[in-house]
């Protein structure tokens, strides 16, 4: 698997739903960037570190690095490893004592933890040729369908239904119908 390293290229507030945001990652030796939306909580956690401030007391990334450190865990490398329905997957890849971890984590929390101890993030290159930002034109990018939730999506259908647009709808409307199709399978 050929991974792909990723920086925090910028976070932006989204329209849909209004405590969610866009994390953006970009390729490290690379223009593609690839677009996370996290919640309002997840945001904060990565803009303070993207601000550089010093909260007065510890929040809880910062604990938790603390107490890795103490217990003599390494955080050494953050691997985005999958994306299904909008949703990202990743590992912490730990050293303990010279053994290697590998424990799941919300891409947000990784994130969070990489950017407080100086650890690289990666993703695979399929992952970023897949779900990167799409150029629109005029410094505006889509993202795909495929990258949002079932509930963004639920809400961007009633929505294009109250506009009259039904053509976007009816593309909406398919993707939720596949989606549930897929998830009755998986059962």
């Amino acid at each position: 698997m050929d991974e792909v390293e990723l920086k925090v290229h910028d976070m932006s507030s989204t329209l849909q739903p209004a405590d969610a945001y866009a994390l953006v990652l970009e390729e490290v030796n690379g223009e593609r960037k690839l677009p996370i939306i996290i919640g309002a909580v997840e945001a904060q956690a990565i803009k303070v570190e993207m601000m550089e401030y010093k909260p007065p007391r510890p929040l809880t990334h910062d604990l938790f690095l603390t107490l890795m450190k103490e217990v003599g865990i390494e955080l050494k490398k953050v691997l985005i490893y999958k994306v299904k329905d909008g949703v990202y997957y990743s590992y912490l890849f730990i050293d303990k004592e010279g053994q290697e971890l590998k424990i799941d984590s919300r891409t947000s929390d990784a994130i969070a933890l990489a950017m407080r101890c100086g650890c690289p993030i990666y993703t695979t290159d399929e992952i970023i040729e897949s779900e990167q930002l799409i150029e629109a034109g005029d410094k505006a990018f889509t993202v795909k369908v495929n990258m949002l939730s079932i509930d963004i999506l639920k809400e961007s259908l009633a929505k294009a239904v109250e506009e009259e647009d039904y053509e976007q709808a009816s593309h909406l409307r398919d993707e939720i119908r596949r989606r549930e199709m897929e998830a009755e399978d998986g059962e």
